[in-house]
């Protein structure tokens, strides 16, 4: 008895992907590089001067990582508790951190011990951040305050209490020492100036923010917070530009690339978006294993590192350009040729058992119910939800071995409303494929063969039916002025077409001599 041979589903071709520039751009990076830390990696920041190290701020720790580093060159371990917003001065010598005993620790990036530490804060200090001089040092915290420090004194110089919720996140401008905005879980932006006692403006921005950045002309702001990205226009009062919508969670973290063009941000359904800056649109994304905290760029887009809450930090750095050279000109390697004749001409000694295991047939859902002759079952199986939106090729392939077999029209019949319904829909939506017309044109007669009798009868069926006809005229309407283009398009590819001369059988092969009444009765049959 012969075996049953699955159905065959045809392969079709898929358009490839859209390949622009910033594909290519994003692409260029090598295969990330990760490294686990004691928790959750809360905060990244990039060194100004070279070699442009990066401090990583994870539990109770600050770690300082080269450019190209797996180890870190140098570690801040003495926080009492969890560490917040580890940042570098701009010179590249400091590092302010902040931590949940409200204490803020000022190190230098050369020493181990604390060079200051900034008391006054009641809570947890999320935000740190020194301004354009380089003599001070912002604060923001849990207990609702930001707070101005003198690094040289190590005083206070100013509290500001306007906000009403934790502050989260913050910035100081690198173009005037006295501004610095706050953002805070009370929906809230803020726009500080040290010689003034109170804001100057404040923007609401909907959601807890999470995160602020400053264009570096420092004309526009970008807010995170909840699913939104906004950008506020900072010289027209804090008018808002855009607002964002492309995550499905949280945004927690924000960077710009090296030239300004491109905006980044970071979330916790587990993306990065690139946008760009012109229009606001996604240009790329990127993919990453668990919910992200923090995100910065190198110099010159040279490394993205990204930090997640289950403790790791990947580092993707950009690919040289003789790197690039090999990766794009070099097709994937494939297994040598030996690797598939190994073993075959291998013939078995004396003393050998050959050990037969029976090779096992997989067949789908719908190939078994073919194998029992249950027509009218494996098309159900075909018409599943999943396989008849995702994968219509294989709802096809069924019906055409149905045809094939003689037993489509046994399938198709004695179906009830949500059955009909059903089959309905998936001719709507796939008839006018020109993959798959040829097939379902026979398949859609049958059913009106079959069912014209009951037209009338179900209003949902008689919508559907109309619906149908109303696609099919449309493809007919199409199809005709496809038809009326094609003629037109042909008369003009032949009268563009240059003129041959083509030799008259009338022409006297005996002297090639030839009258004038016959060359123009030649001329006029061309």
């Amino acid at each position: 008895m012969a075996s049953f041979k699955p159905t065959k589903i045809q392969v079709y071709p898929k358009l490839g992907e859209k390949v622009t520039q910033d594909t290519l751009y994003w692409k260029n990076y090598k295969a990330p590089v990760q490294i686990k830390e004691f928790g959750a990696v809360t905060n990244i920041d990039f060194s100004p001067v070279a070699p442009h190290n990066f401090a990583v701020t994870a539990f109770t720790r600050i770690h300082i990582y080269g450019p190209f580093s797996q180890e870190p060159v140098k570690s801040f371990t003495r926080f009492k508790d969890t560490a917040y917003c580890g940042r570098f001065r701009s010179d590249g010598q400091l590092l302010a951190a902040g931590c949940e005993d409200s204490v803020v620790r000022l190190f230098d990036v050369s020493g181990k011990v604390a060079l200051r530490m900034f008391k006054g804060h009641t809570k947890a200090v999320h935000v740190t951040d020194f301004t354009s001089d380089r003599y001070q040092i912002v604060t923001g915290s849990d207990d609702y305050t930001c707070r101005l420090w003198d690094i040289p004194n190590a005083t206070e110089l100013s509290t500001y209490q306007e906000h009403t919720d934790y502050i989260r996140c913050g910035v100081t401008s690198k173009l005037n020492r006295d501004l610095f905005i706050t953002g805070s879980y009370d929906h809230t932006l803020k726009v500080f100036d040290a010689r003034v006692d109170k804001s100057v403006m404040t923007m609401d921005h909907g959601q807890p923010v999470e995160s602020l950045l400053l264009y570096p002309s420092e004309g526009l702001l970008v807010s995170a917070g909840g699913r939104y990205v906004k950008v506020w226009d900072l010289l027209k009062g804090g008018q808002p530009l855009v607002s964002l919508k492309n995550h499905h969670k949280t945004v927690t973290c924000l960077s710009l690339s090296s030239n300004g063009q491109r905006l980044l941000s970071g979330s916790l359904d587990r993306h990065v978006k690139v946008y760009n800056t012109t229009n606001y649109k996604v240009v790329h994304n990127f993919d990453y294993a668990a919910s992200i905290l923090s995100l910065a760029l190198a110099p010159d887009d040279e490394s993205i590192v990204v930090g997640m809450t289950n403790g790791i930090l990947s580092m993707k750095h950009r690919k040289s350009p003789e790197e690039a050279k090999e990766t794009s000109g070099q097709p994937r390697r494939r297994p040598s040729y030996r690797v598939f004749v190994k073993g075959k001409n291998y013939v078995p000694k004396q003393d050998d058992y050959l050990v037969s295991k029976p090779v096992k047939q997989h067949l789908a859902k719908y190939d078994k119910q073919l194998k029992k002759f249950n027509v009218s079952k494996a098309l159900d199986t075909a018409l599943e939800s999943w396989t008849r939106l995702r994968k219509p090729e294989i709802t096809v392939a069924v019906v055409k071995e149905l045809d094939r077999r003689g037993t489509l029209k046994n399938a198709l019949a004695g179906r009830d409303e949500q059955g009909l319904s059903q089959l309905l829909n998936f001719l709507i939506g796939n008839l006018v494929d020109p993959r798959f017309a040829p097939v379902l044109v026979t398949a859609a007669e049958m059913i009106l063969d079959i069912y014209q009798t009951v037209i009338g009868q179900s209003p949902v069926v008689d919508r559907q039916l109309l619906r149908l006809q109303e696609l099919l005229e449309k493809e007919i309407d199409y199809q005709r002025d496809l038809l009326e283009v094609l003629g037109m398009l042909d008369t003009l590819f032949a009268s563009s077409l240059p003129k041959k001369e083509v030799p008259c059988s009338a022409i006297s092969r005996s002297n090639g001599m030839t009258t004038k009444r016959t060359f123009i009765y030649c001329m006029r049959s061309l």
